[in-house]
């Protein structure tokens, strides 16, 4: 797949004035997918990231939603995926055992989005409590389908905001694997999915390295510092000896992005939370 690209930049380089870290992260999830893939879609950042690809490089992306939608081109930002926008512009509507049984479990689905409270340095993911599970100091959301995406799809993109309270030593719960503790655990799990192949943050990019499988530094976003992503995480953060740069949103992206969010209704979420 071809991922985010990137530029050598020098370190004072900004992002656009008046673009966001929500519209970096946004734009960078945006170019992780390729035209003609089949994507699965959550409502916020992963959805304003899917049909902003589709919107400019990736017209032909396929969008599936939870809910039974095969090819939503919805012509705006939809509420949740129970929105009439997706079944009205939809190839074809399913039911929701059937999007998880024939199309999310036996491995039809190219790309999967995730996010989640904590994640390890292994791309394993909570999203059900912090703390312990008998007695949590919060209970998260829980799994909903996380576990069959991180599990099925042939590759995942993580997107989730970079602090020491997200990128943990330890997850107080594995919800949904990443690679576990390393090479061969997928496997011996039988998992069908590639697994985390791309870690989209507030700060940067970064990707499992092969020989461990260590999430690895490998874009800093424009003006972000090294030093900023490493107290951001709660490991000795690995960085790439290619580190590089993301390439700034360009004006394009940007209008067409806002474009897109200004569909949605005043107050709503505007996609950069995932």
């Amino acid at each position: 797949m071809t991922l985010a690209s990137s530029i050598s930049v020098p370190e004072d380089v900004k992002v656009p004035v008046g673009a966001t870290s929500d519209e970096m992260m946004s734009v960078a999830a945006a170019r992780a997918l390729r035209d003609g893939v089949v994507c699965f879609v959550g409502i916020g950042l992963p959805s304003t990231a899917a049909n902003l690809a589709r919107a400019t490089h990736a017209p032909h992306l396929v969008l599936v939603y939870e809910s039974g939608t095969i090819g939503a081109k919805p012509g705006r930002l939809p509420l949740s995926i129970g929105d009439a926008e997706l079944a009205e512009t939809a190839d074809t509507v399913v039911s929701v055992p059937e999007i998880f049984n024939y199309w999310l479990q036996a491995g039809r689905i190219d790309v999967g989005f995730l996010s989640a409270a904590q994640m390890d340095r292994h791309g394993n993911l909570n999203s059900t409590v912090i703390g312990s599970y008998d007695k949590p100091s919060v209970r998260l959301p829980g799994a909903g389908g996380a576990p069959e995406i991180a599990a099925s799809c042939r590759e995942v993109i993580i997107v989730i905001r970079q602090s020491k309270r997200s990128f943990v030593e330890k997850l107080d719960f594995i919800t949904s694997v990443g690679y576990l503790g390393g090479p061969g655990d997928r496997e011996r799990l039988g998992l069908k999915g590639k697994g985390p192949t791309l870690v989209i943050t507030d700060l940067g990019l970064l990707r499992p390295r092969p020989c461990d499988l260590e999430l690895e530094l490998t874009h800093l976003h424009p003006g972000v510092r090294l030093e900023q992503v490493r107290q951001a995480t709660g490991w000795e953060l690995a960085v790439s000896p290619r580190l590089a740069r993301t390439a700034p949103p360009t004006p394009e992206e940007l209008a067409a992005l806002r474009q897109l969010n200004a569909t949605l209704p005043p107050g709503r979420s505007r996609g950069g939370r995932p």
